[in-house]
């Protein structure tokens, strides 16, 4: 044998030695059970020790359910009350988990006593009862298990939780995420059949229960994927960002301040690229938009939360998500996926490891169908801040830009509901309010006369997003980009570039001109045109129409994007820094030119209110939901699963 011939050999068994000390990370495996496809991961919550006689002959893992009991003597009735409750109260439990089942006790009684004896129907394996309830057929458990349905592994007795898959057919999501310990995060490591769709794993909402300290135990929570999650990338919706930067190595505190509430976190979902706002389908280049479920299900879903806005409007499943408004990022999507969503006061709570656009403008919201869990997120969201919860509310309403008629049937839905808003109030007074008018009677003396409040703010916005979000976040994607790729640059979707390229056409001394104009407008905002009240946190209620069943379609070509400059109601939020909430009122038809058939779109009010008066509108919805006057929407095409406009 040549030496060639033998350095060849030596070559070939260092690499296969290499290739068999590889080691192997199992992921987890899907299992079907009737038809449901579920995802196991590997981390075992328990391990039971079964009886002799009533193990399992069968290997692998089987389907579990776990039965929790507080009554002193159960029965077979009780027991089948018990799996009806699981039917209808989660979406994750089937009968074919009842193959093999085990009864705890949860009680206080010291001599609990049982007399069951469960249908054939049911074609279980009965593993018992915990010690609690018998001294025969006792299984033991090495943990605390909550009720719902698990995997059981037959051979070891471990039992793992079952993640209920379903499938992103809106394009909502950008990664289905699982926690995987130590406050780390991982990828979902399953997928089911679908079109171009993600997976998404939804645990049992059984193995959760609901404390003071856990208010939002088992709430599944879509995030927005600008906010940092630990062991996931951050995207920004943009390619190259993901590529460039690592996982994270730490949770932002909001996301944090969530999940120690016992939040469960399903996935991040998809943000225009870095949160400046595109219209779908053109300017989404990078990723395609989401789709709203919403009428014909090809419109706009807004940006820039546009993925939370399109999951919370289509899937029944989600609960709610976390978005970020800095010039209408949480509101433009609640108004048209028809859902609750809020801007709330600047400065509530910690934007560290969240991708910035402008730190002056930014806040961090929800989305949701629940007007009560709404408030309960946001009550932990920003607990740090100290606000008071206010139960009397405002005999004034001011609106702008309301109808003056019932010219449409959206505009019939507003009147009626200003209307029997201010019946609800007392015979609240309705007005109209005019801030142009208002401004040029109370301007500052230090505004030159000549000058409006549309002049004033006419590049504010603009200029903030553009020169604060490049330095901080552009700026380093082009440097830390070109470093690993040869100098290449790196592809931005033509909203951001062209606003960034803009902003970098003025000095610095632009930027302080206008944070000075913001500063302005807020002074006078809050010291003239709205005011703090001590009874009633706010002096008025100001309202302005956020969506009237307009259709924006996704296939219409449009024009290039432009520099979003002036001044609208949907901008005196963003600069006097006070609490902006969407309120879905109802829907209205509309004649799509896509199924060629007439269908339902979203009718919603926004609410304004003093900075920290964030927990009085809360209230104040909830109380109008609880009273008729709204109603709360659910996912689908119509916002009540029906073709009800409700108003009367």
């Amino acid at each position: 044998m040549s030496s060639a011939n033998c350095f060849s050999l030596t070559a070939l068994l260092s690499l296969l030695s290499t290739i068999v000390a590889a080691s192997t990370t199992p992921k987890g495996q899907t299992i079907e059970v009737n038809g449901n496809s579920y995802y196991v991961s590997t981390t075992a919550v328990t391990t039971l020790k079964i009886p002799t006689g009533q193990e399992h002959q069968k290997n692998g893992l089987l389907p579990l359910t776990v039965i929790r009991s507080d009554a002193s003597k159960l029965t077979t009735s009780l027991i089948k009350s018990l799996v009806n409750v699981y039917q209808t109260d989660d979406d994750v439990f089937n009968t074919g988990f009842l193959e093999n089942i085990f009864i705890t006790y949860n009680g206080t009684g010291k001599k609990p006593s049982e007399d069951v004896s469960l249908p054939s129907s049911w074609g279980n394996k009965f593993l018992g009862f915990s010690a609690a309830y018998s001294t025969k057929k006792v299984t033991t458990s090495s943990k605390s298990i909550p009720p719902g349905p698990y995997f059981l592994d037959a051979v070891t007795g471990d039992v793992f939780e079952a993640y209920l898959l379903y499938s992103d057919v809106m394009g909502s999501f950008t990664q289905g995420l699982y926690a995987v310990g130590d406050g780390s995060y991982d990828v979902l490591p399953a997928s089911l059949q679908g079109y171009a769709s993600l997976t998404i794993g939804v645990p049992s909402r059984l193995y959760f229960t609901k404390t003071k300290h856990k208010p939002l135990a088992g709430v599944r929570l879509g995030v927005k994927d600008l906010y940092d999650i630990k062991g996931v990338k951050t995207g920004c919706g943009n390619r190259a960002y993901y590529e460039t930067y690592p996982a994270a190595n730490t949770t932002g505190p909001a996301i944090q301040s969530l999940i120690d509430a016992g939040a469960v976190i399903v996935g991040k979902m998809k943000t225009s690229q870095f949160a400046n706002g595109e219209t779908a389908t053109d300017d989404w280049v990078d990723y395609h938009s989401p789709f709203n479920a919403r009428g014909d299900g090809y419109q706009d879903p807004s940006s820039s939360s546009s993925g939370p806005g399109s999951g919370i409007g289509a899937y029944p499943w989600l609960d709610i998500a976390i978005g970020s408004d800095t010039g209408g990022s949480i509101r433009n999507p609640s108004q048209v996926n028809g859902c609750f969503g809020n801007r709330p006061s600047w400065n509530l709570v910690s934007l560290d490891n969240v991708m910035p656009m402008s730190p002056l403008l930014d806040t961090a919201g929800f989305l949701t169908r629940d007007a009560k869990l709404w408030q309960i997120a946001s009550e932990v969201l920003y607990a740090s801040a100290n606000l008071k919860s206010y139960t009397k509310y405002p005999k004034s309403i001011k609106t702008i830009g309301f109808p003056t008629s019932a010219s449409t049937e959206a505009y019939g839905i507003v009147l009626d509901f200003v209307s029997r808003l201010s019946s609800f109030l007392g015979g609240a007074k309705v007005t109209t309010l005019d801030y142009d008018s208002l401004w040029e009677s109370t301007k500052p003396s230090s505004v030159s006369a000549n000058v409006t409040l549309g002049m004033m703010l006419n590049i504010t916005y603009p200029i903030l997003i553009s020169k604060q979000q490049f330095p901080r976040v552009g700026q380093s994607l082009y440097t830390d980009y070109a470093a690993a790729n040869g100098g290449r640059k790196p592809f931005i979707d033509p909203v951001p570039l062209s606003r960034w390229n803009w902003g970098l056409q003025y000095p610095e001394s632009q930027l302080e001109t206008e944070i000075k104009n913001k500063d302005t407008f807020t002074s006078w905002w809050n010291s003239t045109v709205q005011v703090f009240d001590p009874v009633t946190c706010s002096d008025s209620l100001i309202l302005y129409v956020g969506a009237a069943a307009t259709p924006t379609y996704r296939n219409v070509y449009r024009s290039m994007p432009g520099i979003p400059s002036g001044f609208a109601a949907s901008r005196i939020a963003n600069f006097a820094g006070v609490p902006d909430m969407v309120v879905p009122i109802g829907q209205a038809k509309y004649n799509s030119t896509i199924t060629g058939q007439k269908e339902y779109l979203p009718v919603a009010v926004d609410f304004i209110a003093p900075h920290g008066c964030d927990l009085m509108i809360f209230n104040l919805v909830n109380e109008l939901v609880a009273a008729g006057i709204v109603r709360e929407p659910v996912a689908g095409s119509t916002l009540y699963g029906d073709e009800t406009i409700y108003y009367h």
